[in-house]
């Protein structure tokens, strides 16, 4: 077997596993407890050739102090609203960022990064995987990302994860 057949099989069998298409991913794998993340998360084409107009990010519970990177030429917006708890973090917080909303035009061959800030707050797991989706809107369709795991089924559509390790303990001012 030369060289050139063993990356060729690689590169195949790189492309024909599941994360090879979901198309809104994470740049991170992983985020840790109690701690401030910057969130990357990428869109890699269009709705079947379409220009992408619109990216929705939905905010799980547990992720707090939002804060949304502007795009050149983009327009930003968020929908905010009530936490199902509270959370302690300069002071409490009982409501915020819910869906985070980028509204533009990304020609399908280019790809872009949509990034946001914002705390995991100690409420999170450390070893669960906690999901955003990501709805892809386009002229004529969209790409949901919003299909969440059950078991062990190959998702069509996943939403983007994080996977959730132990953070650091909490600090007072």
């Amino acid at each position: 077997m030369t060289l050139k057949s063993v990356f060729t099989g690689a590169v195949v069998a790189a492309l024909t596993t599941t994360s090879a298409f979901a198309h809104a991913t994470f740049e991170a794998k992983e985020v840790a407890t109690n701690t401030t993340h910057k969130a990357v998360v990428r869109i890699a084409h269009g709705c079947d050739g379409e220009a992408t107009l619109k990216v929705r990010v939905t905010i799980p519970e547990g992720v707090i102090a939002v804060k949304p990177k502007a795009i050149a030429n983009w327009t930003l917006e968020t929908v905010k609203g009530d936490y199902a708890g509270s959370y302690e973090y300069h002071g409490t917080h009982t409501s915020g960022v819910k869906e985070i909303i980028w509204t533009g035009n990304l020609p399908n061959d280019h790809y872009e990064e949509f990034i946001f800030r914002a705390r995991f707050t100690d409420a999170l797991e450390a070893g669960e995987k906690l999901y955003f989706p990501v709805v892809q809107e386009c002229a004529n369709g969209e790409n949901a990302w919003v299909e969440l795991p059950n078991g062990d089924e190959k998702l069509k559509s996943p939403a983007p994860g994080l996977m959730i390790t132990e953070g650091h303990a909490a600090h007072t001012h």
